[in-house]
């Protein structure tokens, strides 16, 4: 092979690596363009929610979840203050704490007026008693009973 050759056959390598680098480097600027977006988008979305919070003060938010508005438990640390509780979640807290000691879901339900003969009717509060025991408003004991946080 002379040395004609071999250039050309390293030029062709090179410009195959050239051509293969350009397509990466496309790559490369595309993926980067794409995580600015989406840093601007973050950026909007926490400045949007720290508003959101400071508008909302202590009242409950609201969300849509599957086209349905939902009320958002806050958890206890994010904010200490009970009146960011909506005010069933309010009361149930509420009786929990009167009580005392463990409870039973049956014993909340019975102190808000429910059917509690109707297993189907405690179930929602049985949601709700947990939802604020796994924000930590509550305590669930293995035994399914209740107990206030100090």
């Amino acid at each position: 092979m002379s040395d004609l050759e071999r250039i050309t056959a390293r030029r062709s390598e090179l410009d195959a690596l050239a051509e293969e680098l350009a397509k990466r480097l496309q790559e490369v600027e595309a993926e980067r363009e794409e995580l600015g977006i989406a840093e601007r988008v973050l950026r909007r979305l926490a400045e949007q929610d720290r508003a959101d919070t400071e508008a909302a003060g202590a009242a409950p938010r609201k969300a849509q979840v599957a086209g349905r508005a939902v009320l958002l438990i806050p958890h206890r640390g994010e904010s200490g203050d009970e009146a960011a509780l909506p005010a069933d979640y309010h009361r149930i807290l509420a009786i929990v704490r009167a009580d005392g000691g463990p409870v039973q879901v049956r014993a909340v339900g019975e102190e808000l007026g429910l059917e509690v003969g109707v297993r189907g009717k405690l179930e929602p509060l049985r949601a709700k008693m947990t939802k604020l025991a796994d924000r930590g408003w509550l305590h669930k004991r293995p035994d399914g009973k209740f107990t206030a946080r100090l």
